[in-house]
């Protein structure tokens, strides 16, 4: 708490931005007084899967457009102690993808949500739909025979 205010942390990687990118962050918007939205860096995303589509200045920039967040600010480690402390937080919220993964923040006093995506959209998803398309295309173009072609001299 700060100044008699409840304080909210949300983080992610945001890439290709979607619909429950934004219902957790209202989400989060909905549980306290000052939301602060970290964006995690390239680097952080490429230490435990693979690189984001969207560049991290692209992905901040897309954060900060939002009506939600009171500060966005880039997230460097999956460790969220210090930024805790730092920023004296309340509440923090996460996918329910990293269930389990954060209740250590309980023990610093901090109340920990992990907001509940469904079977909706994800980035995963969607770039999975993006190469299954371009392997279905690729396959159908060079399956076609190619006509004859006549060159004139």
């Amino acid at each position: 708490m700060y100044n008699g205010k409840i304080v909210v942390y949300t983080s992610g990687t945001f890439d290709m931005f979607h619909s429950n990118h934004l219902k957790m962050i209202k989400y989060a918007r909905g549980l306290g007084d000052t939301l602060i939205v970290g964006v995690s860096t390239d680097e952080l995303v490429c230490s435990y899967k693979r690189p984001p589509v969207i560049p991290f200045e692209e992905r901040l920039a897309i954060i900060e457009s939002l009506k939600y967040p009171d500060v966005v600010i880039p997230q460097r480690s999956l460790d969220h102690t210090e930024i805790v402390r730092k920023l004296n937080i309340d509440v923090f919220v996460v996918g329910d993808d990293w269930t389990g993964k954060y209740d250590y923040l309980k023990e610093l006093g901090v109340t920990v949500f992990y907001f509940p995506y469904g079977d909706g959209v994800s980035s995963s998803k969607i770039k999975q739909e993006i190469l299954d398309s371009y392997h279905d295309m690729r396959s159908k173009v060079e399956a076609r025979v190619n006509p004859n072609v006549i060159v004139k001299k």
